[in-house]
């Protein structure tokens, strides 16, 4: 880099020569300090560019790793307790990251010294909330609204609304009953008084809210008696994990002629339920282990059809799955049960069924439909595609009248599904014949074509639903025993 030209060595210089020369080295200076500037910006870019492509190699890692523990072979599968954790902390992790990301171009951009080139980030699109949740609007005024022009005060012509989501933390409080006793002031009659309201456990601290706050915590969230103790040591209420586990033990006692109540009337309003059973870790004390139970589900949901009753499901314990389960489960039922084709249900549908009467079987196209996708071998199967695309019309109409009459529901599918369906069961058949029976695929493709009239039956009543998906959906977020 060249020096400054040293004028003192030059005593009798003229003075327009001295101020022509200074007047040059204004500039130069000026012109070494844009470009300074010039690299300045340039070595910051290139530092953000550096870091940005860190970020989204990184992001690209963790995504991989996302899909691959999602989607990845069922022999590197975690049991879903662990998959559930391992994908929250790789969403925690992407969403780290992508924030990072939205940072550095940020200051990306706030760096262009163009104002015309400087494009922000795009904002994240919003969210709606749930309109059922209160609102409590917060208005912020300017400082001041008088007009500078001097007219008086500005006039409103809008606002913007911005919506964000609050909480507020629990807390405990204790609920004073105050009962007077009035008397005569001369004793001539006796006292009046108010009677004690009813409690659900008479003559213990709990309310009914907080029994239930507890309940739900331990049997919807899975959150252990022990660990709330905990949670209430630290809101200032030390309550005791056995008390705890009393309370929830003499609130069952006293709920379960209202559940009893709710399957009794579950099973007399309707003509049509959901049944489906899923397994449950039952504590084994005797062996210092657990063993496996089972939660027998039974729903009514009779949206799709625009049905007056009002949708429920009453979760059975029992310690198997046999039929006999089913049948004592069912007692007293009549009508039609959607169901999943397992074989303790079959006895139900015939005369020898104690009980009530022989029960209609809807069998569940999301579960053939499943066990196709299950046999599908690794290198494809033009079969299962051909399959999963026909299935798939039959759906699109589904989705057409859903919420429609019975009667409306029954046309449609007597119009539009019943040619799809003969179409496909003899195509599956003529593809069967192709197919050996004791592979997977021929399994798959058996397990529809034995069972064709209870695959068929929504065809015939508009109260029916094409698959079982409701109770399995009630079932994701069933309690733990």
């Amino acid at each position: 880099m060249s020096q400054p030209f040293d004028l003192s060595r030059f005593p009798d210089l003229p003075p327009e020569v001295v101020k022509a020369f200074g007047a040059v080295q204004f500039e130069l200076s000026v012109e070494r300090a844009a470009r300074r500037h010039e690299q300045a910006v340039v070595a910051e870019k290139e530092a953000f560019i550096i870091e940005l492509k860190a970020l989204i190699e990184r992001l690209e890692g963790q995504v991989q790793d996302y899909r691959r523990t999602k989607f990845g072979p069922k022999s590197e599968k975690l049991d879903p307790a662990q998959l559930e954790l391992a994908l929250e902390d790789l969403e925690t992790a992407i969403a780290e990251t992508q924030a990072r990301i939205a940072a550095v171009e940020d200051r990306i951009a706030a760096s262009e010294p163009d104002p015309e080139k400087r494009t922000p980030r795009a904002p994240r699109k919003g969210r709606a909330l749930p309109e059922s949740l209160p609102r409590i609007e917060r208005v912020i005024e300017p400082d001041s609204i008088v007009c500078p022009c001097g007219c008086g005060d500005m006039v409103r012509i809008g606002a913007d609304r911005t919506e964000r989501l609050d909480y507020i933390p629990a807390r405990y409080q204790v609920i004073v009953t105050v009962r007077p006793r009035y008397a005569c002031p001369k004793g001539r009659t006796g006292v009046v008084q108010a009677k004690a309201p009813a409690h659900l456990l008479e003559g213990s601290w709990p309310t009914e809210a907080l029994l239930a706050q507890i309940a739900v915590s331990k049997y919807s969230e899975h959150m252990p008696l022990n660990r709330q103790a905990v949670v209430m040591t630290r809101h200032g209420v030390p309550i005791d994990r056995s008390v705890l586990a009393d309370w929830m033990g003499r609130t069952g006692a006293l709920i379960a002629p209202v559940v009893e109540h709710m399957a009794k009337r579950l099973m007399a309003d309707s003509t049509r339920l959901y049944v489906d059973e899923t397994t449950a870790p039952v504590l084994d004390p005797g062996r210092g282990k657990t063993k496996t139970g089972y939660l027998w589900a039974v729903l009514r949901d009779d949206r799709g059809w625009n049905g007056p009753a009002a949708p429920g499901v009453v979760f059975h314990y029992r310690p198997g799955r046999n039929g006999e389960y089913a049948a004592e489960i069912l007692e007293g039922f009549n009508g039609t049960i959607q169901v999943d084709a397992y074989g303790g249900y079959t006895h139900l549908a015939t005369p020898k069924r104690t009980g009530g009467d022989p029960l209609r079987l809807a069998f569940c196209w999301a579960h053939g439909r499943r066990k196709l996708i299950k046999a599908k071998p690794r290198k494809g199967s033009p079969i299962v595609d051909e399959a999963l695309l026909r299935i798939a019309a039959l759906y699109k109409v589904e989705d057409s009248i859903r919420g429609a009459d019975p009667d409306e529901r029954r046309a449609v599918r007597q119009d539009l599904s019943r040619p799809l369906v003969d179409a496909f069961f003899a195509w599956l058949s003529a593809q069967a014949a192709r197919v050996s029976r004791k592979s997977d695929l021929g399994v798959a493709m058996s397990y529809m074509l034995k069972r064709q009239d209870g695959f068929r039956l929504f065809l015939d009543d508009g109260c029916i639903d094409i698959d079982s998906n409701l109770v399995e959906n009630a079932e994701s977020v069933r309690s733990s025993v």
